[in-house]
């Protein structure tokens, strides 16, 4: 990822130096549907096309994907568009649209040491330099397959989506790992990406935990070192209990 330097002025514990940081980049996209512009989006230059894919299904527009192609700072989706759904301005000052979410049935499981393992993938060389990166990773089977950062959490997610849907991956297979917080605009994503699995660093909010519990997912928060925190349908956790 392309990163700025910049120099400020550090004061820490009483003394002043000059230092300079490794800043990250924020660009301007517009993305269009099938010809129509849906929205703008805030995020970092990389991965645009899994950006564009995932929006268009984790926000429920579509069940599927024709093609993305990306024209500068535009993204045209091409697909078959699902009717209805109210688009809102959420907190965080992105873009969403409400609508009812599917309930997920898999029966997919991970153990703790997954839970551990899959955690510790949560981080990329430039998240620990810049700080101001979000980071998502999305886990097939088992297997890491696809991994995002962005200056939007929200974004990371939807990129990790869009991997899955450009590859034709089994998505009711899929575990998402992510460094941002789970309201419930975030849980919606992978609700109705069809992902039954999320594990978080920080934490949920009730309407996240409600969504969670609604559409059948597994919503692990506070996912740190040695603990996390399991708030809806534990049975897919081994060793748990129900």
């Amino acid at each position: 990822m392309d990163l700025y330097s910049y120099t400020g002025i550090q004061v820490r514990n009483g003394e002043i130096r000059k230092v300079t940081d490794d800043i990250c980049i924020e660009s301007r996209f517009d993305l269009f549907l099938n010809d129509e512009k849906v929205t703008g989006i805030v995020a970092s230059d990389e991965q645009i096309r899994e950006l564009g894919a995932g929006f268009v299904i984790a926000e429920g527009l579509c069940d599927q994907i024709s093609g993305v192609v990306v024209e500068g700072a535009q993204i045209r989706v091409t697909a078959p568009v699902r009717p209805g759904g109210e688009r809102v301005l959420e907190t965080s000052g992105g873009t969403a649209f409400v609508g009812e979410l599917p309930v997920i049935a898999t029966d997919l499981t991970i153990g703790i040491e997954d839970v551990y393992r899959m955690t510790a993938a949560i981080e990329s060389e430039d998240w620990r330099r810049t700080g101001g990166l979000h980071c998502s990773v999305l886990f097939c089977d088992g297997e890491l397959c696809a991994k995002a950062c962005d200056v939007g959490r929200h974004n990371t997610v939807d990129k990790v989506i869009g991997h899955a849907v450009l590859s034709g991956l089994d998505r009711s297979r899929c575990v998402i790992g992510c460094t941002g917080r789970q309201p419930s605009g975030m849980v919606s994503k992978a609700a109705r990406a069809g992902i039954p699995i999320i594990i978080s660093r920080a934490a949920s909010t009730d309407g996240g935990i409600r969504t969670a519990s609604g559409s059948g997912i597994t919503l692990i928060c506070f996912s740190r070192g040695d603990r996390f925190t399991i708030y809806t349908h534990p049975e897919r956790v081994d060793g748990v209990g129900r």
